[in-house]
């Protein structure tokens, strides 16, 4: 029997209309998505995208309005024992975003890529303007969905 893998993301807008996404490498893999990650067992559904900007932006959020949640087939990129189900939040800044945020996608420093000799994953975060926002610049199919319907939406 194969396994779930249940994630949750946000669309955090600025006030000058860019949308924050999250570069990673991962086992090898550079990935552009979106801020979040994966449910662990007992937390809600909200509880968990609050705590992933905490951890990966020590940023406090305000979970808004679902935005989507997967529904078609979807394996993990990571390993094929598992589908993915997606769940995206907008996502509200309570404060200023005080993590460092980069200019360039997978713009990673020296301490970044030693971190990623010893745990094999790495993530840094950036704005990207709204007028040059779109799924091109995603990497997973579910954010390429989601992105679309958000610059629909917006």
């Amino acid at each position: 029997m194969s396994d779930f893998s249940i994630r949750v993301y946000g669309i955090l807008m600025d006030d000058n209309k860019r949308v924050l996404v999250s570069d990673e490498y991962i086992r090898g893999m550079l990935i552009t998505k979106f801020p979040g990650g994966g449910l662990e067992f007992g937390e809600g559904t909200r509880d968990c995208l609050a705590r992933e900007f905490m951890e990966e932006l020590n940023l406090k959020v305000e979970v808004g309005n679902h935005i989507y949640t997967t529904d078609f087939f979807q394996i993990s990129a990571f390993n094929n024992k598992y589908q993915i189900i997606s769940i995206y939040y907008e996502a509200f800044a309570l404060e200023p975003i005080t993590a460092p945020l980069r200019e360039k996608p997978f713009d990673f420093d020296e301490q970044q890529m030693a971190i990623y000799q010893s745990t094999g994953e790495i993530e840094t975060t950036r704005f990207v303007h709204w007028h040059e926002f779109s799924s091109e610049q995603l990497t997973l199919p579910i954010d390429k969905i989601v992105a679309d319907m958000v610059k629909q939406q917006y």
